[in-house]
């Protein structure tokens, strides 16, 4: 299995209730794929204060790489993925991706 994770650098006046729509839209795509689950989404708790440039994020499991690479390229996620860049500083240079090998 692999932990798709997510962390957002968002905009400072990052509009929340297109956050709330885009992470939806997301979990239910998620939910609709072969191969994919666990979708979850928040607000960063940085309990440590180690991340506070990135105030969200959400992560999602695969299966496997395939079923990874299915999400990576599936047309709905790149037109949600295309508004979520809008939303944070940077643009595309806002978010941060890190793929876990959780067996």
């Amino acid at each position: 299995m692999i932990r798709h994770c997510v962390f957002l650098k968002l905009k400072p006046k990052a509009d929340s209730a297109k956050l709330d729509k885009i992470m939806l839209d997301l979990e239910d795509l998620v939910r609709r794929l072969d191969g994919c689950s666990g979708f979850r989404a928040g607000p960063n708790r940085d309990y440590e204060g180690k991340t506070p440039d990135y105030p969200y994020g959400f992560t999602l499991d695969a299966e496997n790489a395939a079923a990874l690479a299915a999400y990576a390229v599936d047309p709905e996620h790149q037109a949600l993925g295309a508004r979520l860049v809008a939303l944070c500083q940077g643009g595309a240079d806002g978010i941060t991706v890190f793929d876990i090998d959780a067996v």
